[in-house]
């Protein structure tokens, strides 16, 4: 499983142009769920995005979680995240979990999150998503769990 997380000022995601999450100051993370996958890897990177420190404090040193300024989680289903990309021009999706199994996890993945952070929001799985998105920094990380 892989997270792209994204410090933003806000983010939101459409389907079909109709707004189905959308957040302030917080997290964009975009979500992939690769072969293999299962409870515990997404507890572990549930855990890291929440606990993970992109945030300034006073002293203006990224020492501060999302969970710790209250901010917002925007999770999207990005199954090229696990793309294998080393060879030719064309990216394999090989490693992607399988559509049934990712889009359970994914599911898994976010009542995790609800359940121990207030505001979380997502796209739909295997949509066609717009996102739309102010990135604060830039700052972005990929997170394995």
């Amino acid at each position: 499983m892989k997270g792209l997380i994204q410090r933003v000022s806000s983010a939101r995601v459409e389907v079909a142009g109709d707004c189905v999450g959308a957040i302030e100051r917080g997290l964009l993370l975009f979500l992939g769920v690769e072969q293999g996958d299962g409870e515990a890897v997404a507890d572990k990177l549930a855990d890291k995005v929440l606990a993970y420190r992109v945030f300034s404090d006073a002293a203006g040193k990224m020492n501060l979680s999302v969970s710790d300024i209250g901010g917002g989680v925007l999770v999207v289903s990005q199954f090229t995240l696990v793309a294998d990309t080393r060879k030719g021009l064309r990216p394999s999706f090989t490693a992607a979990g399988a559509p049934a199994d990712a889009e359970r996890l994914y599911g898994y993945f976010v009542e995790r999150l609800r359940a121990r952070h207030a505001t979380v929001a997502t796209g739909v799985f295997a949509a066609d998503m717009q996102v739309s998105l102010t990135n604060d920094g830039p700052v972005t990380f990929m997170l394995s769990a």
